[in-house]
């Protein structure tokens, strides 16, 4: 696993507010709309940025890769010009299935506290257990 220091945290932290700045503001792609960076890890030697997005909607993952990764080399001179740094690194998206799998468990969390109040009201007892 590469090292993780300070400096890479932090370029990560700004590349991420500056692409979701560039994102919302300046990139045209409807491919891209509705994306959120979710974060950026940085290489040790700087010269590459994985780009961690998700969506809600998960139907649009390969077309939103595609766009971005058209788009890679603009958001690239983008961050030059606005970031000052000596090497801007390159831009790897990656899709991040965190949200949608977390939406999945909080939707199946709903299901069973709903089918456990169900059972709970079918043997006469109040939420707490006591009948």
């Amino acid at each position: 696993m590469p090292t993780v220091t300070r400096r890479t945290r932090r370029v990560g932290a700004l590349i991420r507010l500056e692409l979701s700045q560039l994102l919302l503001r300046r990139v045209k792609d409807p491919r891209l709309k509705e994306v959120t960076i979710t974060e950026v890890r940085v290489s040790p030697d700087l010269r590459q940025a994985k780009v961690f997005y998700s969506l809600l909607d998960t139907t649009r993952v390969d077309e939103t890769q595609r766009g971005f990764e058209k788009a890679s080399p603009f958001l690239r001179r983008e961050l030059a010009a606005r970031l000052q740094m000596k090497v801007t690194p390159r831009l790897v998206p990656v899709y991040d299935d965190s949200l949608a799998r977390g939406a999945d468990l909080e939707a199946l969390i709903r299901r069973v506290r709903a089918a456990d109040r169900a059972a709970a009201a079918a043997r006469g007892e109040d939420e707490e257990g006591a009948a």
